[in-house]
C-alpha cells in the first residue's frame, strides 16, 4: 500500500486515521512509514466518543470539519484512512439521519485533499463490524483476512484491465446486460471512475485522490433516460440485510414494476428514494481476481456488475455484459 498505491518517498508526510478495530493494522503503517524515512502520525477516533458527540453535540455543528483539520491535511503528503463500523451503512449504532449528520464534511474533506494534492488510501476492512458480519453469516476476521488477502494482488495487472475496459466506456455506447436471462439495455453517460489501487498523477488532476484497498472497480454514469428491459437482481448486502433476490422492470428508464421473494426489505430500500429519482444512473464492473463474493466488498470482485441509483447497489452475478456490441463479460468472466 505504501509502495505501490501510495508511492511514499522519504521526507514525506504520512497521516494515518483509525477507527478502534485499525489501530493495530495503523501501528504497522506508521512504523513502516517511519523506516521509509517518513515522518507519520496516527489520528485516533474513538467509536464511543463519535456515536456520543453526533448525539450531544449542537445541531449545527454536527459532522462539520475543524481548522485543526483542514491544517492536517493541507500538511499531508499521504493519508491512509481505517474507518470503523459507525460509519458503515450496515451498522445500527446511529441512525440513517445521525449517520448521514455525522459525515457532512464528506464533500469538505475530499476539496481539501484535492488541493493538497494528497494521495489516499481507505481500507474498507474497517467497516466490518458485528452488525456486517451477521448479516453475512461470517465472523469478522474471517471477512477483515479475505479483504486484507484481496489486497495483496497485482496491481499493475489490475490497472492494465482497467484501462483497456475504462477505453470501450464511452458517452453514448450502447450497453446490453444479460443477468439470469433477462435482457437489460441503456447507454452511457457521465463521469468514469477507476479504482485500481494506484494514485498517480492523473488520479490528482482529476480529485480521484483516495484508492479503496483492496483495488478493483471501474464505474461509468449511466443516462437514466436510456434504461429499458428487464433486470435480475443476485444476493445483495444492503443497509437493511442481504437482499436475497429481486426482478426489475424499466420502460423510458422508469423502474415499472419489481418483485422479491423479500418485498419487504425491497420496499424499504426503493422507498428511501423519491418514485422520480428511482432511476438507474451508475454501472460498475468488478477486477478484482483475487477477492470473493461474500466477504462485505462484492461489487469489487472480478465480473461483478452493479447499477446503482434505486436506493441500493444493486449486484449482478454470472451475468454477461456487452458494450458497444462488444462481449465484455460472457457469464461473470472477462474476456479477454
Amino acid at each position: 500500500m505504501l509502495s505501490e498505491t501510495l508511492h511514499v518517498k522519504k521526507g514525506e508526510a504520512l497521516t494515518v486515521e483509525a477507527w478502534n478495530n485499525g489501530v493495530e493494522f495503523g501501528r504497522i503503517v506508521v512504523a513502516e512509514a517511519r523506516a521509509i524515512g517518513c515522518t507519520a502520525v496516527m489520528l485516533f477516533e474513538d467509536e464511543d466518543a463519535h456515536v456520543e458527540g453526533v448525539r450531544r453535540s449542537p445541531s449545527d455543528m454536527v459532522g462539520l470539519m475543524g481548522k485543526n483539520e483542514y491544517n492536517l491535511l493541507a500538511g499531508t503528503d499521504a493519508y491512509v484512512f481505517i474507518p470503523g463500523q459507525a460509519l458503515a451503512a450496515y451498522s445500527r449504532t446511529l441512525s440513517p439521519a445521525e449517520q448521514a449528520n455525522s459525515t457532512r464534511y464528506n464533500s469538505s474533506w475530499y476539496d481539501a485533499a484535492k488541493a493538497a494534492r494528497l494521495r489516499g488510501a481507505r481500507l474498507t476492512f474497517g467497516y466490518v463490524g458485528r452488525d456486517m458480519a451477521r448479516m453475512l453469516g461470517r465472523d469478522i476476521d474471517d471477512i477483515v483476512r479475505s479483504q486484507l488477502m484481496a489486497a495483496l494482488t497485482d496491481y499493475g495487472e489490475i490497472s492494465q484491465t482497467a484501462t483497456a475496459l475504462s477505453s470501450t466506456l464511452s458517452d453514448g455506447t450502447n450497453v446490453e446486460l444479460d443477468s439470469q436471462g433477462a435482457t437489460l439495455r441503456f447507454a452511457l453517460k457521465g463521469a468514469l471512475t477507476v479504482d485500481d489501487g494506484i494514485v498517480d498523477e492523473k488520479d490528482l488532476a482529476i480529485g480521484n485522490n483516495m484508492a479503496y484497498i483492496p483495488p478493483g472497480l471501474v464505474t461509468k454514469g449511466v443516462d437514466p433516460d436510456s434504461v429499458e428491459g428487464k433486470l435480475k437482481v443476485s444476493r445483495t448486502l444492503t443497509k437493511y440485510g442481504v437482499l436475497g433476490g429481486a426482478e426489475l422492470e424499466f420502460k423510458g428508464g422508469r423502474l415499472m414494476r419489481w418483485k422479491s421473494r423479500e418485498g419487504t426489505k425491497l420496499r424499504k430500500l426503493l422507498t428511501s428514494v423519491p418514485e422520480d429519482k428511482r432511476r438507474l444512473s451508475l454501472l460498475g464492473v468488478g477486477i478484482n481476481p483475487v477477492l470473493n463474493y461474500g466477504f462485505g466488498q462484492d461489487r469489487f470482485v472480478s465480473g461483478a456488475v452493479t447499477l446503482g441509483g434505486l436506493g441500493f447497489n444493486a449486484l449482478m452475478r454470472g451475468s454477461s455484459l456487452s458494450i458497444g456490441g462488444r462481449l465484455t463479460l460472457s457469464r461473470g468472466t472477462l474476456t479477454a
